[in-house]
Order: C-alpha cells, then structure tokens, then sequence
C-alpha cells in the first residue's frame, strides 16, 4: 500500500515528478519549455506553495495563476487537448506515489481547477482578458 499525502516532502515529491513528466511530455512539454520559458528554480517552489495550500489551505502562496495562463494562452493558444494531458500527467504522478483520502481529495480538486482554466482560458478568453486588463470604472 502507498502513503497517503501528508507533508510538505510529500507535495514536493509530487511536484517534481509530474513536472519531469510536463518537461519531457511531446504535448504540453513545449508550453512549459519554449512559450512560457519556466524558469524551474523560481517556478517549482512556487508550486510547493500553491499545492499546500490548495491541499493542506497552508502556506504562503501569492499570485494570479488565471492571469498567468490568460497571458500563455496568448502567447500560444491553449487547448482542451492541452487541459486534458495536464490532468492525465497529474493523476498518473499521484497514482504512482499515493493512494488515500488526501490523494483522491487532490485529484478533484486539480479536476475542478483545470475545468475553471480550461474554461476561462478556452472558451471565454476574451471575457476573462478584459477583466484581467481592464480597470474597473467607478461612477459617482
């Protein structure tokens, strides 16, 4: 039987396992590796934070990954295709390392914020890019 997911190791090992996969992988690698240039050091202990908390609601994660995606979307547009091999590479690292309550709880949850980008990236990204860039007015 496998461990479940409990510590901060435990987000770490997950992260770094599935972004060896996002690196090398012929569908989605390249969005990481030549449109966003990700700068790896800077970028994977920032998703320490923000796997923290989305799975423990700890840590001190500070950004917009909305706006990050809206900005790569642009840059190279993003598909469902793109959504869907992120998921599988997701669930595939979980399911290789753990097996539990918090496990399962961490593959919804990465279903549910794929869907929401999928959704405002893909099928609303105009909408969602003006209200990122445009400044709401305030009438008196």
């Amino acid at each position: 039987m496998k461990p479940d997911i409990k510590t901060i190791d435990d987000i770490k090992e997950m992260v770094n396992q599935f972004y060896d996969k996002v690196k090398a992988d012929e569908t989605i690698g390249f969005l990481f590796e030549e449109v966003a240039r990700v700068d790896w050091e800077t970028h994977l202990p920032r998703m320490y934070e923000f796997w923290n908390m989305v799975i423990f609601g700890e840590g001190g994660f500070i950004g917009n990954p909305m706006a990050v995606h809206m900005r790569l979307n642009v840059r190279h547009p993003l598909t469902h295709q793109h959504f869907a091999r992120w998921k599988s590479l997701f669930y595939q690292t979980i399911d290789e390392l753990f097996e539990g309550e918090v496990a399962e709880q961490t593959k919804t949850k990465a279903k549910s914020i794929a869907s929401i980008m999928e959704q405002r990236v893909t099928i609303q990204p105009f909408t969602a890019e003006l209200s990122i860039i445009k400044p709401t007015s305030h009438q008196s």
